[in-house]
């Protein structure tokens, strides 16, 4: 039967393909937004800051890598829980009944996700918590394993399973957040409040030189550091991902905090520790590592560490003689833990340290 009589068979009218056209057009803009990368797409998140607060929201870019890289990064038994939605045996985990006062983080990027203030024992076996740190933080999705309707929470930044939620918890959410200890990591409130667990003050320090890794292998192996992170400082964007700091774009270098204890180890040895393990005559980067975000710089948190970061890099300049030493010695900013997958990288990986030592 032939729709268009005026029209020769075979002969599509003019207005059907223009329609065709435009149809087609959207079809393919459709495909291309439901397929979008979410790499180039943020989300909206809550961190802790070093001094224990809550900020946010703030924009921050998903951290996600294949399967083979989160198997590396993790190790067999965390990849299991956290990228194939497993659980741990009840009762096993290292948290379950853990009470120290602080913060619970993701175990693979660092996110923190639940407080201390909000663990209560439940009696499942699994550490338990009726509320997150901020909703922004867990993304929830209905699991239909086990032949039953359970909503499984993940973590928002990078996709780690978590565990379930539940509507069997205390008050006042009547919440209970079931979590597998494997995808979590602990921060006591002590790192927070700069102290050690008995109350004796620490002292801050930050030092860069070349990929973070080996100075936080070489730093928390000194005597007195009681805490050395691998993070970003001296940049503009607030809490980024490796990524964006690798991109150059964000003016971060890649930076040890330190926390550690005058009363054992001083500043000037720090200092000294310091000099030994980078090259001050490159200010382009570290070894093979060249680029801005390698830059060695020392980042003073007081006068006092001021006057002694010259006063030790005019000393070096005398016996380097002609020539200079280029490592930056700048005033402390924020500075923004690196994801949790860095954090003491070369022990994780049995990998040597290959700071230069002269």
């Amino acid at each position: 039967m032939n729709l268009f009589p005026n029209e020769k068979r075979g002969k599509i009218p003019f207005f059907v393909i223009l329609i065709f056209i435009i149809f087609l057009g959207g079809s393919v803009w459709g495909f291309k937004m439901l397929f979008k990368d979410t790499k180039e797409q943020k989300v909206q998140l809550y961190f802790i800051d070093m001094d224990g607060k809550l900020v946010g929201p703030l924009p921050s870019q998903r951290v996600e890598f294949d399967d083979a890289r989160w198997r590396y990064l993790l190790g067999a038994e965390i990849f299991r829980i956290t990228r194939r939605a497993g659980t741990e045996a009840p009762f096993c985990g290292d948290l379950v009944d853990h009470k120290q006062k602080g913060i619970y983080r993701c175990s693979s990027c660092g996110l923190p996700l639940f407080s201390s203030s909000t663990k209560f024992h439940s009696g499942t076996g699994w550490p338990s918590f009726f509320a997150p740190v901020a909703k922004e933080n867990i993304i929830e999705r209905v699991d239909l394993s086990l032949g039953m309707i359970r909503t499984e929470i993940l973590c928002a930044r990078c996709g780690a399973h978590l565990g379930h939620v539940f509507e069997d918890g205390p008050k006042p959410t009547g919440l209970r957040y079931c979590v597998n200890s494997a995808s979590l990591v602990f921060s006591p409130q002590s790192f927070f409040d700069k102290t050690t667990t008995d109350g004796k003050k620490l002292v801050q320090a930050a030092f860069a030189g070349g990929c973070f890794w080996g100075i936080q292998d070489y730093f928390k192996k000194v005597e007195g550091v009681a805490w050395a992170i691998s993070g970003y400082a001296g940049g503009t964007v607030p809490f980024p991902t490796y990524e964006e700091v690798c991109s150059g774009k964000t003016g971060h270098v890649e930076t040890v905090y330190l926390l550690y204890d005058p009363t054992v180890v001083s500043y000037s040895k720090l200092l000294e520790h310091f000099w030994q393990i980078h090259d001050p005559t490159n200010d382009k980067g570290q070894g093979p590592d060249i680029g801005p975000q390698y830059r060695p710089m020392i980042f003073y948190y007081n006068d006092e560490q001021q006057r002694q970061a010259l006063l030790s890099k005019e000393n070096l300049e005398k016996k380097l003689y002609p020539k200079k030493v280029l490592s930056a010695i700048v005033q402390a900013g924020s500075f923004y833990p690196a994801e949790e997958y860095h954090q003491n990288y070369l022990e994780k990986h049995h990998l040597p340290n290959s700071c230069i030592r002269r």
